[in-house]
């Protein structure tokens, strides 16, 4: 079975090639059987009558292969070959010696024909045979044998049956290499398709964070709270009772824009810094500190995508929310700052701080519990619009969390210096962040 590998690709090739050698080999065949008819007739030799008729019969069974390729079935082009081999056998030997040297090259097309139709074992009988026949006939013809005779319609023949074999073994590799590219083309798209759904499912597991975690968390806290003072201050614990009320309208509203796939609804009602100014004045309402008070500082400049954006409000949410659980904090400082080529966001809180080290190994006061997600996931989705983020703190010392995005680039006159890159700018801003954020507690 081995040696008949090769042989499902190549009937396949030669049905849909056009390439220029099934071509050129059946335009041999009829200028060599069309030029000897000529010549004969011209001559008048003797038995011209059924050379032509052989001739003719070879003709018409040569153009019934290619012309009925795909009905005659593996049978029938084994059939289909055996007649020419049998056809030009007879012309070959009908031929007179004078005509033996224009017939004997139909030997090549007939080889070409041989190694299309059949598999490797039966086409290499097939170019046997019309050896053993061309060498024979090439022997009687001249008398004897005569190597420049014999040896170059030989040599012609197996060239071209070299050269086939060549493109036949070009053409199965070609059509392995077309199937791996489908297989991989798949699994390239099997892998897109399994990363999409991780990023999606990264994406809702950061919005539920961002979102409804920390408001329900809120709100545990001060339905505690009310249950605390309902008997001594019973008009406290109604107003936090509304409080939590409120915010869970607000939590199911996120969940609707959660399901739709939206970008922040405070952020589209109000722009980022009225989002932001909203969002403090509710962190104060809410316990978070005794002030929480915000503060834009460049009016004016880049505007930001939606992406990036969202992004920050996300920070300054996440931010808030972990001041209200863990922080115990008096003053909150929310700070957004607009320069030329980014865009800084920064909570700073005087609350009981911790140490960043424990954070970054997943063991800090922010990421026990249900807090861990906090950072990774403000640091993700940061990354996601090339920005970055940075947290400073020591225990006792409170909190400043640094979020950056890069700018989208300002048109500028002609000449003038391109701006600072956002890598570069975010890396500075942290590297100074991380430094002095607890220096300077």
């Amino acid at each position: 079975m081995p040696d008949r590998a090769p042989a499902r690709p190549a009937p396949t090739a030669a049905r849909g090639s056009r390439s220029a050698l099934p071509f050129l080999a059946h335009l041999t065949f009829f200028l060599v059987v069309g030029a000897g008819t000529v010549r004969l007739l011209e001559l008048r030799a003797p038995l011209c009558r059924d050379i032509v008729a052989v001739s003719a019969t070879l003709a018409l069974v040569y153009a019934s292969g290619p012309a009925a390729w795909d009905r005659l079935g593996r049978f029938g082009r084994h059939l289909w070959t055996g007649a020419l081999v049998l056809l030009w056998s007879l012309l070959v030997v009908l031929a007179p010696p004078s005509l033996t040297t224009a017939y004997v090259w139909c030997a090549v097309p007939l080889a070409c024909a041989a190694l299309r139709a059949l598999d490797r074992r039966a086409a290499g009988v097939a170019v046997g045979a019309l050896t053993v026949v061309l060498v024979a006939q090439l022997v009687r013809s001249s008398g004897g044998f005569d190597a420049e005779v014999v040896l170059i319609p030989v040599a012609a023949v197996w060239g071209t049956v070299a050269l086939y074999r060549a493109q036949q073994r070009d053409a199965v590799e070609r059509q392995r290499l077309v199937e791996e590219l489908r297989g991989t083309r798949d699994v390239l798209a099997r892998q897109q398709r399994e990363a999409g759904v991780l990023a999606e499912r990264a994406r809702i597991a950061r919005d539920l964070h961002d979102t409804l975690a920390q408001e329900l968390a809120g709100g545990v806290m001060l339905l505690q709270a009310a249950d605390r003072d309902w008997d001594a201050r019973p008009g406290v614990a109604r107003t936090r009772i509304r409080a939590v009320a409120d915010g869970l309208h607000a939590n199911l509203g996120e969940t609707r824009r959660i399901i739709s796939d939206l970008t922040p609804s405070a952020v589209d009602e109000a722009g980022l810094e009225g989002a932001l100014r909203l969002l403090c004045a509710r962190a104060q309402a809410e316990g978070a500190a005794a002030r929480v008070r915000f503060r834009p500082v460049g009016a004016g400049g880049p505007a930001l995508d939606g992406q990036a954006t969202a992004a920050l409000f996300r920070v300054a949410q996440s931010s808030l929310a972990n001041v209200r659980e863990h922080a115990r904090a008096v003053n909150v400082q929310v700070t957004l700052r607009r320069e030329q080529d980014r865009v800084e966001l920064e909570v700073l809180d005087d609350g009981a701080g911790f140490d960043p080290a424990y954070v970054e190994a997943g063991a800090g006061a922010l990421s026990r519990g249900s807090r861990g997600f906090g950072f990774p996931a403000a640091k993700a989705r940061l990354s996601e619009c090339g920005g970055d983020l940075d947290v400073g703190s020591a225990p006792g010392r409170g909190t400043r969390v640094r979020a950056v995005v890069p700018a989208p680039p300002q048109p500028g006159p002609a000449g003038s210096p391109a701006p600072v890159g956002s890598a570069s700018a975010v890396g500075s801003v942290n590297a100074v962040g991380s430094a002095s954020a607890v220096a300077a507690r």
